[in-house]
């Protein structure tokens, strides 16, 4: 049986270390509480979130053939997250990320990107496409297997069933002549776009969120949500346009925010809610993330987000148009 959401894109094996005082000194050992080893990349979060949330996905996306890609597939099994489209790449190691957490400073990240490279369009199984209610794209632009007309089939494909579509990207750092060009193409066939502010700058050329969503929606989006981080969001449609603050939350770091926003949102779609009451339920879904080390330990379960939203009223119900 096909689960109602497919998962594409970037698989990881995460390696996080607890925050530590201070940076060691040049072949200082410092101790620290053990790490956290996991699956990540956004493919895999979004599909553990949803899990929490009661529903179940399939990820798509390539590891090597190595020990790591051994323990991204057995870390979504044992999480009952269909792993049949996720392909081996011999010759390339799976994709790693540590990272490193300082108190009182930003975090920082050693990656090598590994078998993400070798992803295509082609590796998205047209049957699952067909079959699923969602399709989920994420961290397009960075990879470069991943071309926007072979995307695009794949999409028309999705439509052509009823499948609705949800696009997120990530921006790769050493890139300057991102422009709207970059996913025009792809921009009509989804439903959902969901660059972070600094994401939609770079393609747009604008600063302000509610200039973004205009640009992006001139180049032929149909809803477009600006996550900003402690910011908020700004949600807009060619009906409807509005911005949601963000959630309280006690945040311990910010990794997978954006991957547990999207589970959210695929949440609201899978139930039928309207536009503001699936952005508001990825709101809290991704502020939850924020509350422990990694990129899903601290996301609300159905029941939690439940009960945050009961003790939270003004996050439950809609405000109307802003």
């Amino acid at each position: 049986m096909t689960a109602p959401v497919l998962s594409v894109g970037i698989l990881v094996a995460d390696i996080f270390v607890p925050p530590i005082a201070r940076l060691p000194e040049s072949g200082e050992l410092v101790s620290t509480d053990d790490f956290l080893v996991q699956a990540g990349g956004c493919a895999a979060n979004t599909a553990i979130v949803l899990g929490r949330l009661g529903v179940p996905a399939t990820v798509v996306g390539r590891v090597g053939d190595d020990l790591f890609g051994d323990l991204v597939e057995q870390y979504l099994e044992a999480r009952s997250i269909g792993t049949s489209g996720v392909l081996r790449t011999p010759g390339s190691g799976t994709s790693k990320t540590v990272a490193l957490s300082v108190v009182g400073d930003d975090r920082r990240f050693f990656h090598t990107f590994g078998a993400n490279g070798a992803l295509t369009a082609e590796d998205i199984p047209r049957a699952a496409l067909e079959e699923s209610e969602v399709v989920y794209v994420g961290g397009y632009l960075v990879l470069p297997a991943l071309r926007q007309a072979e995307l695009a089939e794949r999409f028309r494909l999705a439509r052509a069933s009823g499948t609705r579509v949800v696009l997120d990207v990530v921006v790769p750092t050493d890139r300057d002549d991102l422009s709207l060009d970059d996913v025009r193409e792809l921009l009509p066939l989804a439903d959902y776009f969901l660059p972070n502010e600094d994401e939609a700058r770079m393609l747009t050329g604008e600063t302000d969120p509610r200039a973004q969503a205009g640009r992006i929606l001139e180049a032929g989006a149909r809803t477009v949500i600006i996550k900003r981080g402690g910011g908020g969001a700004y949600v807009r449609s060619e009906a409807e346009a509005f911005e949601l603050p963000a959630p309280p939350i006690d945040a311990v770091e910010p990794s997978g925010a954006g991957d547990a926003f999207a589970a959210g949102l695929i949440v609201g779609l899978l139930e039928g809610w309207s536009l503001e009451r699936s952005a508001r339920y990825a709101s809290v879904i991704g502020a939850s993330a924020c509350r422990a080390l990694g990129c899903y330990a601290g996301t609300f379960t159905r029941d939690e987000a439940d009960a945050y939203l009961a003790a939270h009223p003004e996050w439950a119900h809609e405000a109307g148009a802003a």
